[in-house]
């Protein structure tokens, strides 16, 4: 007996995990609290495993260009960035002094005195 073929690609798969990781991290950027965010998570969850048995590629498709939708009306404005990654409130803050040369900082103190 030979294995059944699997229904979709594994790029298609990506896409799904990816487009649920972008309904997860949306949700985290309005919720808080994690006990709050746990709950929208598991309805979140719930909703894609609702679709999950969808075969008719016309259909499936239908219902991912609704998710993508959904998601890009419901994105937070000022999504939560970790303070060090770019655009962050630590990004380049701080940053050490440049070391200048020997002959720059005779140079420097020449032209100030």
């Amino acid at each position: 007996m030979t294995p059944p073929v699997p229904s979709y690609s594994a790029a298609h798969r990506l896409y799904v995990k990816s487009l649920y990781k972008r309904y997860l991290v949306n949700s985290l950027n309005w919720y808080i609290r994690r006990d709050l965010w746990r709950e929208k998570a598991i309805e979140i969850r719930a909703e894609f495993e609702r679709n999950r048995n969808i075969t008719d590629p016309r259909a499936l498709a239908l219902v991912l260009e609704q998710a993508e939708e959904k998601l890009a009306r419901e994105a937070h404005p000022d999504p939560y960035r970790p303070p060090l990654f770019p655009d962050g409130t630590k990004w380049e803050r701080n940053l050490p002094p440049r070391m200048f040369s020997a002959k720059e900082k005779a140079d420097a103190l020449a032209a100030h005195h």
